[in-house]
Order: C-alpha cells, then structure tokens, then sequence
C-alpha cells in the first residue's frame, strides 16, 4: 500500500430540491477546501468527482513539470522565441523596403 496515500473518507449527503448538497466536515477536511474556493466537477461513468481549482493546478504542475529541463525558465524560452520571431519578421520587411525602392528607382 502507498504510505503516502491518505485514508478514504465516506460520507453521506442528500441533493435538497434545488439542487443543492453539503459537503460534510470531514471531507472538506481532507480536500482542505473552505467556502468560497472553487471546485472543479467531473462526471465519469456515473461517478461525480470534485476537487479544488488549487488541486487540480497542483496536479497539472506536477504533472507537465516532467517535460520540463532543469535549470529553464519557459517564460524565457518564450521571450526568446519572440525575439527571433521578431527580428526574422524586421529582416523580411526590411527587404521588401528594399525590393520595393528598386522597383521605383528602375
């Protein structure tokens, strides 16, 4: 067994006429949920499955983490693309500025 898996938490909750439940205390323990926190919804073969927005994040972190070198910054790598973007982009105006003034001049 994973000692690093937490115990399953059972409750029980009824669906009030509009639609409504109550999370019950213990699972909003476990979830380390609060009012006023989003909850992201699932529904899979029948099964509702909820967690929190800062779960989830947490989850999609860790998981594209792996595909990540060590050492580097995206948000570089990102500004860096840009850059070359850019100056290939000066480059191309720069010679069609070019091509132009010797269409006209000939």
């Amino acid at each position: 067994m994973n000692e690093n898996a937490k115990p399953v938490v059972r409750a029980k909750a009824k669906l009030s006429p509009n639609g409504r439940i109550v999370i019950p205390a213990a699972l909003r323990e476990q979830m380390r949920i609060n009012p006023g926190d989003t909850l992201l919804l699932d529904l899979e073969d029948g099964v509702l499955k909820m967690e929190s927005f800062a779960s989830r994040l947490r989850r999609t972190q860790d998981e594209l983490a792996k595909y990540i070198k060590p050492g580097v910054l995206l948000s570089e790598e990102l500004i860096a693309e840009r850059r070359e973007e850019a100056r290939r982009e000066m480059k191309e105006i720069d010679r069609e500025i070019a091509s132009e003034r010797i269409r006209k001049a000939g």
